[in-house]
């Protein structure tokens, strides 16, 4: 699943893409898309005439704006975006087409057909589901380690565990939560109220970190995240635990272990993350 990262690359490749473009249709296959409004009619009806004028993001979600509205866009695990031009053939795996009057197309593509689709008024965008109950975002003043350590103190839950809730903290996945508790040197199957102050500044001081390593790389791609020009991540190649199992730890050299947390797959060096 893409996480911020690879959101974020999304999003600021496709605002290169289709701003100042202006809808003339709306073509939608796979109805189960469109969360809301329920009416499918609608939802095409009040995106023909406008215009994307700005590409935001909260958390995982993409914020497509228009004049008047805001199309909010989860990727789930397989969803791409690609500006075609309006005669290329159109795959078996297109769901959504946004046509524009200048005879490009933005298509959104989902093979596993997860992604989600809200179309609300701009001014409503953050009062409702799925925007409304989320957590802080990272890489922003108002995520402090204080914040953090009182989302921590409420909960004995495990510490991956309570980050992969995006009522914590926004925008971070099984990857992004593995590589961050590496860094900071905590086992991932601590209670999150059993970590000290000092663990907890470590943890908030790698979520940033790791955050803004992987956006300037670009994201991970992992499986087939490409950004919507095509191209792929390579965060991947400075992971130091994701997807590594059995193979040294680059800091110490002790074989890196797999548990299950949270029902998650989870991989992470018990010499340099020690549960006690």
């Amino acid at each position: 699943m893409p996480e911020l990262p690879e959101v974020e690359t999304v999003r600021r490749t496709l605002k290169e893409l289709i701003i100042g473009k202006e809808i003339k249709d709306v073509s939608v296959f796979w109805p189960k898309i469109i969360k809301f409004p329920e009416e499918l009619t609608q939802f095409k009806d009040a995106l023909i005439g406008q215009s994307f004028i700005d590409i935001g993001r909260r958390g995982k979600f993409l914020i497509l704006y228009t004049e008047g509205l805001a199309l909010i866009s989860h990727l789930r695990m397989e969803g791409k975006y690609a500006l075609t031009q309006s005669d290329e053939p159109v795959d078996k795996h297109t769901h959504v087409i946004f046509h524009f009057t200048d005879d490009t197309e933005l298509r959104y593509k989902d093979v596993r057909k997860f992604g989600t689709m809200h179309l609300y008024k701009k001014e409503e965008v953050f009062q409702y589901l799925p925007l409304s109950q989320l957590g802080p975002e990272p890489m922003t003043e108002s995520f402090t380690p204080e914040l953090l350590a009182a989302r921590f103190a409420k909960t004995a839950r495990h510490v991956k565990t309570v980050l992969l809730d995006q009522k914590t903290v926004v925008g971070l996945g099984n990857i992004y939560v593995d590589e961050t508790l590496f860094r900071a040197n905590v086992h991932p199957e601590r209670a999150a109220n059993t970590l000290s102050a000092e663990e907890i500044a470590r943890i908030h001081t790698e979520i940033n970190r790791t955050l803004e390593d992987a956006v300037e790389k670009g994201g991970s791609t992992i499986r087939s995240y490409i950004n919507s020009q095509g191209q792929i991540g390579m965060f991947q190649l400075d992971l130091f635990v994701y997807g590594r199992k059995g193979e040294p730890c680059k800091i110490c050299g002790t074989a890196l272990e797999r548990i299950i947390t949270g029902g998650r797959g989870t991989v992470f060096c018990p010499t340099c993350q020690t549960k006690e």
